[in-house]
């Protein structure tokens, strides 16, 4: 069965696509990853979804045209994949995440906008959507659900291993030497940072590439400080965030108790160290000797070499060594929960998310024609072997 995995992470900046075939042979599950891609949000789109983000306030008319808009992009994109990649069986479509409930440590809600149905019509395709809502009805945090993927990626791998994802939000999952899993949320990796470079205007990227921001600047030591006080850092897994903490605001607010004027560069130097910081304390009190990395922070080598210098002994790989391209990782991840979701397999792992069972994740929106489900599997895969098409 060939999926189209489609997010757009908390870095909003565009569509993640990853077509991957799936085969499975005596119980022995693999993926051919045969297209991996891109598409930038139109620059209006982008900037009207910046502006409707907490902490700002927003209309339901916004919502309403932004779940329109945003669905109309995935389709376009999925589309344009299809001309490229060849048909698909289906796509599972993570949307945007625009706001993600957390009160007192418990996830009470989530919203995603794109709207799958855009998706259907435009490619006559079933489309699997709103995996995290279930997660959530059964106590969960609704992420990081990538860890699913994880479990299976690090099954080979000995040691207590840990699958690293640095997108807006950094996030991990852990495994130990017993094969006992944890995941979380760790906090801030590029949020911050994009943030700032977006309403500063510091480069015409919307992030700071390669790093080369941060390090032109100096690490403001007690503007540091003030940002590793979050409580957030000491909250007990399972546990998820993301802008609705962490964003503009949130860093002029630390500016301020810190009573620091840094200039742009040492600002952004600062928010690159607290990622560097958090992620590799986060590393070290789990005690893991693998550390395989993804996401677009990996492309920073401010954050990738400032990990390694501090994680002295721990192997920092990317996930590309597992078949798993580290731009491309989350969409993969999701083209992997469509195909659970399809064959009745459930995605989400209660000692990742917290939830107290199992549960087969999505909503389902049928394509051109009848939706036809394959036959449900008896049992779950534990293992996924991911080649790329030559």
């Amino acid at each position: 069965m060939r999926v189209l995995g489609m997010i757009s992470g908390t870095s909003h900046d565009g569509i993640d696509t990853a077509v991957v075939d799936f085969r499975l042979t005596d119980g022995a599950l693999t993926g051919t990853v045969v297209h991996t891609g891109s598409t930038p949000y139109a620059a209006d789109l982008r900037a009207r979804l910046i502006a409707a983000l907490p902490p700002a306030p927003t209309t339901l008319a916004e919502v309403c045209e932004l779940d329109t808009l945003i669905g109309q992009a995935f389709a376009a994109a999925a589309v344009a994949v299809i001309g490229e990649a060849g048909p698909i069986d289906a796509i599972c479509s993570h949307g945007q995440t625009v706001y993600h409930w957390i009160s007192d440590g418990a996830a009470l809600g989530t919203l995603q906008l794109g709207q799958p149905a855009w998706i259907a019509e435009a490619t006559g395709t079933p489309v699997v959507s709103d995996v995290r809502a279930r997660d959530l009805t059964v106590g969960g945090q609704g992420a990081p659900v990538v860890s699913f993927l994880d479990r299976m990626l690090l099954a080979g791998i000995v040691g207590t291993r840990a699958a690293l994802n640095l997108g807006g939000i950094s996030n991990m999952t852990v495994i130990d030497p017993d094969d006992r899993l944890v995941a979380y949320d760790i906090g801030p990796s590029n949020a911050l940072i994009d943030s700032v470079v977006v309403e500063r205007g510091l480069t015409p990227y919307g992030y700071d590439r390669d790093g080369a921001i941060a390090a032109s600047g100096t690490v403001d030591d007690a503007l540091l400080d003030v940002l590793l006080a979050e409580p957030y850092y000491r909250l007990p897994a399972p546990k998820s965030t993301g802008k609705e903490l962490f964003h503009g605001d949130y860093v002029r607010h630390a500016l301020e108790v810190a009573d620091a004027e840094p200039t742009d560069a040492d600002l952004v130097a600062t928010l690159t160290a607290l990622t560097v910081r958090t992620v590799a304390a986060e590393v070290r009190r789990a005690g893991v000797t693998t550390l395989i990395a993804s996401g677009g922070g990996c492309r920073n080598p401010v954050i990738l070499d400032g990990l390694r210098d501090a994680l002295p002994g721990v192997d920092v790989l990317l996930s590309d060594d597992l078949g798993a391209p580290a731009d491309d990782k989350e969409a993969i991840a999701f083209a992997l929960i469509g195909w659970c979701t399809l064959h009745g397999v459930p995605a989400n792992l209660p000692e990742g998310t917290g939830a107290r069972e199992p549960r087969i994740l999505g909503s389902l929106t049928p394509g051109a024609g009848p939706l036809v489900l394959p036959v449900p599997l008896p049992t779950v895969p534990t293992a996924l072997t991911l080649t790329r098409e030559p």
